[in-house]
């Protein structure tokens, strides 16, 4: 039962998985070729929330044997969220299509 309400739980964006810790934003399965990761490098206050002004974007093998500095494939940096995740779903669909 656990599993089942951890599950519900997930958060997804178009079928994918979507994961927070702190300023970083995790997009994809570990258990594909591919993932994206977003840092949040710059935030504003709206009301009571802070708001992403700037988000860095990289496309990354996710190859443990790799150096960090080797997983990069690609990387921008968008004017907020709702840019880089856009562009995010379409580089890593784009990755892992062309298997």
């Amino acid at each position: 039962m656990a599993n089942t309400a951890k599950a519900q739980d997930m958060l997804e964006y178009r079928g994918r998985p979507l994961r927070r810790k702190d300023n970083m934003i995790y997009y994809g399965s570990m258990s594909d070729k591919y993932i994206i990761m977003m840092q949040v490098t710059d935030t504003k206050k709206v009301d009571d929330m802070d708001v992403a002004t700037r988000v860095s974007v990289q496309l990354q093998l996710t190859d443990p044997d790799l150096k960090s500095r080797d997983c990069v494939i690609k990387k921008t940096e968008k004017g907020g969220l709702y840019a880089a995740m856009d562009v995010a779903a379409v580089w890593l669909e784009r990755a892992l299509s062309s298997k």
